[in-house]
């Protein structure tokens, strides 16, 4: 599913601006179509995602790779044998920016096509 988010593109954030406030992440958050949820701080989204088999989980760790590459923002991944656990969080400023949402938004859309 293509969303105004996945038609987005990040911006380089090296610090400097506020993080996110839990509002409007919660906002941001209603506009992503797959399991996100919001930490408990308020400052990472993340999803876990499930696959039959080792070789399709592979190939979703790949396309995130390849997705956080091009749009220069790169989560943590936690996975094994059918499962993929992805985090996005600005490091750079210690919680939520806009970036996190475009590339959940991202990869919502790899799992839809």
């Amino acid at each position: 599913m293509t969303t105004e988010l996945s038609q987005k593109t990040c911006k380089p954030c090296e610090g400097g601006v506020d993080a996110l406030d839990r509002a409007a992440a919660e906002r941001m958050l209603g506009e992503l179509a797959g399991n996100w949820t919001l930490a408990d701080d308020a400052k990472s989204i993340r999803a876990e995602f499930r696959f039959a088999e080792f070789y399709r989980t592979m190939a979703f760790i790949n396309a995130v790779a390849w997705v956080a590459n091009q749009q220069d923002h790169h989560p943590d991944i936690a996975f094994g044998y059918n499962y993929a656990n992805v985090t996005f969080m600005t490091h750079a400023i210690g919680g939520l920016s806009e970036n996190d949402f475009i590339c959940a938004a991202r990869i919502d859309a790899l799992m839809a096509g």
